[in-house]
């Protein structure tokens, strides 16, 4: 092992806003609607939570992405309290800064206030371009206020993202990837429709055929790639220029910070032989009660298998050797017995130090990342702490 080289300046921030107007029957985040005084708190408690991480951390943002939840949701004075307690206590990011939009919320003022506030990448859930899809979903607005919510953020000189969800009973789905590339999105986020334990869908018996989802899968990207999108990750899509750089700094498994409930950071290190620290906040009320977040310190070998299970979402993949550079360990080396059998499958490839999944490995991911998990990481967690 050599001596790894880590960067501890945090450069991308996190803000979970956990508030929406309604539940949808597919979400399993961690998601509530308002109640009188619970926004209030909440801002209070972001307020004093981005003090603390500004006094722990040396922070030089260059993205910032309001997540949720609806952080559209939050009414324009609320929402400028929030940016003001980030600016004020963590900065701004220089070069991309992203809120997730409901279609239902936008009007031409509030995108005006949002981009006067700083934003100017705008993530629109519009699931679906088809009224019965919508439906299903449990969506509240309908597909021509998703159309006039993406074409008045683009008025506004915002660079919009346009989310689907693939492999609906009966959805339309080249309607629905033509109408959003028509509106001028330059980003296309698509994800297969999944029914997670707890959600609505779970309750009512809802299920997605693995046939069905993987024709998803398919059709997606053969139907964008004919419009000019290039699939950058394996639910992102984006013509050149377009990619979004807050979400390739978790594919490329670098630092940032949480802030507010339910918000995952990834965090310098602690010392003692450890590469970061992975810290989880609470929900809500424990949040505001001042629970402590759970905290997971990072060794060698879980910051490469880290690593290696999100940038091999990317097509283009991983460097081996700037990954042995950060970690201190010799990946190639370390693992050349579940790469050299993954290849063999046809499930990665290795092209001098450059290592990539097929599209049959994307489709085997979690496989893939599996055969990474069993003998070298022991070893390598011993070797780490020497």
């Amino acid at each position: 092992m050599t001596a790894p080289h880590p960067d501890s300046t945090v450069r991308h921030l996190y803000v979970h806003v956990p508030f929406c107007p309604t539940i949808c029957p597919y979400c399993d985040f961690h998601v509530l609607t308002r109640r009188a005084g619970l926004v209030e708190r909440y801002l209070e408690g972001i307020e004093a939570e981005a003090a603390r991480l500004a006094q722990g951390y040396a922070v030089d943002l260059d993205t910032v992405y309001l997540g949720g939840g609806t952080p559209s949701f939050l009414r324009d004075a609320e929402l400028a309290a929030l940016v003001g307690s980030v600016r004020r206590h963590l900065g701004w990011g220089r070069t991309e800064n992203t809120l997730e939009v409901n279609p239902g919320t936008v009007s031409p003022e509030r995108a005006a206030h949002w981009r006067a506030l700083g934003f100017g990448r705008a993530s629109v859930g519009v699931q679906s371009l088809d009224d019965a899809t919508l439906k299903f979903l449990g969506r509240q607005h309908d597909a021509q206020q998703a159309r006039e919510a993406v074409t008045t953020l683009i008025g506004a000189d915002f660079r919009v993202s346009g989310d689907l969800i693939t492999a609906v009973p009966g959805q339309p789905l080249e309607s629905d990837i033509r109408g959003l590339v028509d509106l001028g999105v330059g980003h296309v986020s698509a994800y297969t429709l999944t029914v997670e334990p707890g959600t609505e869908f779970a309750r009512r018996g809802v299920t997605v055929e693995e046939d069905d989802e993987r024709e998803g899968f398919e059709r997606t990207e053969a139907l964008l790639g004919a419009l000019g999108f290039t699939r950058y990750e394996v639910s992102n899509y984006a013509r050149p220029g377009e990619e979004s750089r807050h979400n390739l700094a978790y594919w490329h498994n670098r630092l940032y910070l949480g802030l507010g409930p339910g918000a995952a950071g990834h965090y310098p290190a602690s010392g003692n032989g450890f590469l970061s620290r992975r810290w989880t906040n609470p929900h809500l009320h424990d949040w505001l009660a001042g629970e402590r977040p759970e905290v997971q310190d990072v060794d060698a070998a879980e910051f490469v298998t880290d690593a290696l299970f999100m940038g091999l979402r990317l097509r283009d993949g991983v460097d081996l050797a700037e990954l042995s550079g950060r970690s201190g360990v010799d990946v190639r080396g370390a693992y050349a017995e579940p790469i050299a059998a993954n290849v063999r499958r046809g499930l990665l490839m290795l092209e001098g130090e450059r290592l990539c999944a097929t599209p049959q490995g994307w489709w085997a991911l979690n496989r893939v990342v599996t055969d990474f998990l069993e003998e070298p990481g022991a070893a390598l967690t011993t070797s780490s702490r020497q």
